[in-house]
């Protein structure tokens, strides 16, 4: 293997732009970032570009030593919107994956296609600007994702990861490619409104990992206040789904993650296609084009953070001033006395709508029979069960479809707290979860390892091979096996967990 640079991994976060720089032995040394935060206009949820600007040289003014970044690439939250006209102009605002304004595209496309398209996917946005009749639509010459749009200003090369691609349109894996059974069907069900493009036409490229998508051009690196030299290779650029499989070493058959913060998903690398097509489950793709069952949930620490938010203020009136690092480790440990089905404590942790369990809008509930035990360690179980219930619903399916896994990682703030959140995991999945230190970085340290393979790898070298060899080899972590005990009372739970649903949609409807 050649000497390794230094490399640098950008991502467009929900919350958080943020750029990582990793040295010649994948280690994160310098890092930058800049906080912001969608905004609702005219029904839609969006951000300005102006803003990804500011925000992109904030983070990359954050990093030292820029002159040794040798490789680099660009990730951000996958899906969404963005159309251009052939001068690349916006046509209308960003459209981010959390709009749910496409119920009718996403339904049809599924039944057209034989296969799950979620609302918050690109030619779902597409398609039902088509069936609104909007202006904008004749007038599409590009449509890509925040990533694929980031990395085309920066280096002019309109192409994308190819699992960031899968977010736009479905892939087919042996190929790597979009699926062209797929676009064939697409162009007969739009034959009749005589649009002047056609999808391929409009789609970026397709790449895969460890292939070169371009330098930082003169413009680019104005761009960003020339921080950067031009002349710099760029990975593909990525998705955070992409990214965060390549932090945490899943990106293999048999292995997975789960991403758990303020929402909470799991992405698991099958080994064969799954028999039957569920809205439950997106079909996407690790980074070098392998099919990825994803199970995504909007709903997983915010209910949680109120209710410690809560329960600090109820501290504060006896004189105690527990800091909230304090407070979230002595619940969180608390928890483990409760009972493995949380003693008939339910808890539904709704603060938005829900798409594995088809609610539109979430109202948090805490239910409970008057035989429950109902004592903090119940009610702080049944809290952290709920952050996870509506992810096993999901996997729970995965399960019924036979998908081996043979570990899962997890990272976010759900597992700061040693063992607890990993515990709960463990026996909601039915499988070993592990903790990795160098997780912490996330999507943009994953970004920045995608940038060190391209640049790195041997010839022939996989990804897979890659990671293990030269990145997680003797990278200390914590695995949690599922404790039976535990397993058969998460089981109990989620049974009444699916009929409090029941209580949840009717609270919807009438609060």
């Amino acid at each position: 293997m050649n000497d390794m640079r230094n490399t640098l991994g950008i991502e467009l976060g929900s919350t958080r732009i943020k750029a990582v720089a990793i040295d010649e032995k994948h280690v994160p040394v310098s890092s930058g970032d800049y906080t912001w935060k969608s905004s609702y206009e005219n029904g839609v949820w969006t951000y300005s570009l102006d803003e990804v600007w500011k925000g992109l040289k904030a983070a990359v003014s954050g990093v030292e030593n820029r002159e040794s970044i040798k490789a680099m690439g660009v990730s951000a939250m996958m899906h969404g919107y963005l159309a251009f006209d052939k001068d690349w102009n916006l046509l209308v605002p960003f459209r981010t994956w959390q709009n749910t304004i496409t119920a009718q595209a996403a339904a049809e496309l599924t039944e057209l296609f034989c296969f799950n398209i979620p609302q918050r996917w690109s030619i779902a946005h597409l398609y039902q600007a088509v069936l609104n009749g909007e202006e904008h639509v004749p007038q599409i010459a590009h449509i890509t994702t925040l990533a694929g749009y980031v990395h085309y200003m920066l280096t002019g090369v309109n192409a994308i990861g190819v699992g960031e691609a899968s977010g736009m349109f479905p892939i087919d894996s042996e190929k790597n490619c979009y699926d062209e059974t797929m676009l064939n069907k697409w162009n007969e069900l739009v034959a009749p409104r005589n649009l002047p493009w056609t999808l391929t036409d409009i789609l970026p490229q397709v790449l895969v990992a460890g292939e070169e998508a371009g330098k930082l051009t003169e413009s680019g690196a104005a761009l960003l206040d020339n921080l950067l030299a031009p002349g710099i290779p760029f990975a593909p650029a990525e998705g955070d789904a992409g990214t965060g499989m390549t932090a945490t070493n899943a990106v293999a058959p048999r292995t997975g993650n789960v991403s758990a913060g303020t929402s909470i998903f799991s992405m698991v690398v099958l080994e064969r296609p799954l028999e039957k097509v569920y809205e439950e489950i997106d079909l996407v793709t690790t980074p070098t084009g392998k099919a990825v069952a994803m199970v995504h949930c909007n709903n997983c620490t915010n209910d949680t953070n109120a209710w410690v938010s809560v329960l600090g203020e109820t501290a504060k009136l006896f004189g105690a001033e527990p800091s909230t690092g304090e407070l979230y480790t002595k619940l969180y440990q608390l928890s483990m006395e409760g009972d493995p089905d949380c003693g008939g404590v339910l808890v539904c942790n709704y603060m938005a709508g829900e798409g594995v369990t088809h609610m539109d809008a979430g109202r948090p509930l805490v239910v409970r029979r008057p035989d429950s035990k109902f004592n903090l360690a119940n009610f702080f179980r049944a809290q952290l069960y709920s952050t996870m219930s509506t992810l096993k619903i999901g996997m729970d399916i995965l399960a019924e479809e036979k998908v081996a896994i043979d570990s899962l990682t997890g990272h976010g703030g759900l597992f700061k707290t040693p063992v607890v959140g990993q515990k709960y995991m463990a026996a909601a999945c039915n499988a070993p979860v592990t903790c990795m230190e160098t997780a912490g970085e996330g999507g943009p340290y994953g970004m920045a390892l995608l940038a060190a393979y391209m640049l790195n790898k041997a010839e022939g070298e996989s990804l897979e091979a890659y990671l293990n060899s030269h990145v997680f080899a003797g990278v200390s972590g914590s695995t949690l096996a599922p404790e039976q005990a535990d397993v058969d009372g998460f089981n109990s739970y989620i049974k009444q967990y699916k009929e409090l649903l029941k209580v949840e949609r009717t609270a919807v409807e009438n609060i």
